[in-house]
């Protein structure tokens, strides 16, 4: 293959894909609706089943539901039928992927669940399946062809499978009120945990508290600046009041102006009225802070009070950035 057919093969491919999950928009009617008020109404859990690359595929809808407030498991079609089926409790409600529902591992398991009690949702591509004739509910998840050039490896069809299971968590997520705050419970770790649970106060403790008086001499400013190495220095009034901040790029404006270096204090070349921050919100929202003002570091305060300085190398440290 040449340079350009392989990019044709790609782009094909994509399309495909992209036109299998625009085509699920037809399939989002009342059964839908039902299905995800029958979850949403349950007491226990949705225990989703399949078998070859539709179990991959249900894996990762059940790790989406867990994570957004939905409580899931996977059970694999060949292992239910050899005492999996024991997961099963009364409240739960099961739904089976399956592209063409006709598989034997299915045939065999879907009695077994209807003889349960339990409320059993089929996702499948063949509506006149085994399958789709036994469920309570259809997902129906039906594409023109597969991307495979031989129309026979899972390709846009397990596609629009974790389409359909992404509509499934997002419309759970939103019918039951699951928030920001709710999502930070499910993820502690990692880059995704510190941008929910990381706060101000956690980073900025580390470092110097650099301040002058706005009366402080040239001299006394560059110290102050240089020794804490965070870039700049609080400004601070007979008060202990904040009114401002110096930093390494007020002082280059500073020379740049070739004033009587010998008689600038402090308050000539602040910035008055600094950017600050609560030492009790997110990193995440420094971050914002920083970005939306195009600057280095933020002034910390608690209650209105100069608490110290954090700067973007924190964020960059702890992975925020």
């Amino acid at each position: 293959m040449t340079p350009t057919e392989i990019q044709t093969v790609a782009k094909r491919t994509l399309q495909l894909e992209a036109q299998s999950i625009q085509g699920l928009v037809q399939y989002i009617d009342d059964q839908f609706e039902k299905i995800i008020s029958a979850i949403s109404r349950s007491k226990g859990r949705l225990i989703i089943s399949g078998i070859g690359k539709s179990a991959v595929i249900g894996q990762k809808i059940v790790a989406t539901l867990n994570s957004t407030g939905t409580p899931s498991s996977f059970m694999h079609a060949a292992d239910a039928i050899h005492g999996d089926l024991g997961m099963i409790q009364q409240e739960d409600i099961v739904m089976v992927i399956s592209k063409s529902g006709e598989s034997p591992e299915i045939k065999v398991l879907v009695p077994l669940i209807k003889n349960f009690g339990n409320i059993l949702i089929a996702m499948t591509g063949n509506q006149d399946s085994f399958l789709a004739r036994q469920a309570d509910f259809n997902l129906n998840t039906t594409v023109d062809k597969e991307a495979c050039p031989n129309n026979l490896a899972p390709t846009t069809s397990t596609t629009a499978q974790l389409a359909m299971g992404d509509a499934i968590a997002v419309c759970l997520m939103e019918l039951n009120g699951f928030n920001s705050q709710d999502f930070a419970k499910f993820h502690p770790g990692g880059m995704l945990g510190k941008k929910l649970y990381l706060r101000v106060s956690d980073l900025y403790i580390q470092n110097a508290k650099p301040q002058v008086s706005e009366n402080s001499n040239l001299r006394e400013v560059i110290l102050s600046i240089t020794k804490n190495r965070l870039g700049a220095t609080a400004v601070l009034n007979d008060n202990n009041n904040l009114v401002g901040i110096v930093t390494d790029g007020d002082l280059r404006r500073m020379l740049e102006k070739g004033d009587n270096l010998g008689k600038i204090i402090a308050k000539d070349i602040m910035s008055p009225n600094p950017k600050t921050i609560e030492a009790t919100q997110l990193a995440v929202s420094a971050l914002d802070l920083m970005r939306k003002n195009d600057i280095s570091q933020l002034i910390v305060t608690g209650d209105g009070i100069y608490e110290g300085i954090i700067h973007l190398h924190d964020l960059i440290r702890e992975g925020i950035i």
